[in-house]
């Protein structure tokens, strides 16, 4: 069988699927590759392929033509419910005739959907886990992931490209909101144009200040004369988490708590419009980065080299400059250890006001 011509595809290509299947964080920077094809293919339309909590970091994105989601709670519905939904998928990508597939996952499902779309040229990465000739059957070339180790979220991403040979690559992230999304963030803030954005919480606990800390900083900005205004999911932990850090800062009227009230898109409508943010290893800071508002990170055991915020227009404060971190392969989870703890309320507050000045 004769292998496809990757160095023309890409001219020809009218219709290019992008898969990945991970968290929000992930999905916001996918999207360096999708700006790098639509520069490259301004009249290819391009759709993505990812998990159905995730669509709402791209649903606004403009060089996305159709997003396609796999429900993770169709298997609630039973075997025979979820079996029936995803082959209605599958018989949906096939029909849209794809000529470039990009499979930036690394499970086994993404691969198989891959090679179902009947695409003739699909790209996949050579994962040392997924070694094996069904894997390599899946894909018609597999790129290198030997130097990623080294290599930026943002820059693994783009290397799927490499066979594409495309002209140039653009690494810029993008987040992207609605009208509706600012309207109604400007209605929650009943006329306060003026204020900074901290997102204390993340759904891993080990990755979060203590809440005394937190309201340290904020307590000292409000006597500078700011407004705050706290955000977290929607989970009860996060709210219950807010709550505590608000209660313990005395000017409560320049404390505004929106947590558990947004959407991911009108998170970033706020913290667009935000003069500072402020938060913890999470999406929230990945977004901030993106809209390039000034940006205080706070970083514990995670890989830097993979996930500090990419471009980021601010400064990133890691724990392990203060004290000795575990690998961060050899976390647990769903530990109560707040390793963060190790940053000075000192050099938040420093680097908050350096990029307030």
């Amino acid at each position: 069988m004769k292998r496809p011509d990757l160095t023309l595809s890409p001219h020809k290509a009218s219709r290019i699927l992008v898969i990945k299947f991970r968290h929000h964080g992930d999905m916001l920077l996918t999207t360096p590759v999708i700006r790098s094809l639509k520069a490259a293919m301004p009249d290819a339309k391009i759709d993505v392929l990812l998990y159905e909590e995730t669509r709402a970091m791209l649903a606004c994105h403009p060089d996305i033509n159709q997003i396609y989601a796999i429900d993770r709670r169709w298997k609630k519905q039973g075997v025979r419910y979820q079996l029936a939904r995803e082959w209605q998928l599958l018989s949906t990508l096939r029909k849209q005739q794809y000529d470039i597939v990009l499979n930036l996952a690394d499970q086994w499902r993404s691969a198989l959907i891959t090679l179902f779309t009947g695409a003739p040229v699909r790209l996949g990465f050579n994962i040392p886990k997924r070694r094996g000739v069904l894997w390599q059957h899946c894909h018609t070339r597999l790129v290198s992931t030997d130097n990623h180790q080294h290599l930026h979220t943002v820059q693994q991403n783009l290397s799927l490209l490499d066979p594409l040979q495309l002209e140039t690559t653009d690494d810029t992230v993008g987040m992207y909101y609605a009208e509706p999304d600012l309207q109604r963030v400007t209605t929650l803030l009943k006329g306060v144009e003026k204020y900074i954005v901290i997102q204390p919480t993340s759904r891993w606990f080990f990755k979060c200040w203590r809440e005394e800390k937190f309201a340290a900083v904020l307590q000292a900005l409000c006597e500078d004369g700011h407004t705050i205004v706290l955000t977290s999911g929607p989970d009860d932990k996060e709210r219950e988490m807010v709550k505590k850090i608000s209660a313990q800062v005395l000017s409560q009227e320049h404390v505004i708590s929106l947590a558990g009230q947004l959407t991911l898109n009108q998170l970033a409508a706020l913290i667009d419009k935000a003069d500072l943010f402020i938060g913890v290893d999470s999406v929230p800071m990945h977004m901030a980065a993106a809209l390039k508002t000034p940006c205080v990170a706070l970083f514990g055991p995670s890989k830097l080299t993979f996930w500090r915020p990419w471009q980021v227009k601010g400064e990133v404060i890691w724990a392990g400059d203060f004290a000795p971190l575990p690998d961060p392969d050899a976390v647990d989870t769903s530990t109560g250890e707040r390793y963060l703890d190790a940053i000075p309320v000192e050099t938040v507050l420093a680097a908050a006001r350096r990029l307030l000045a």
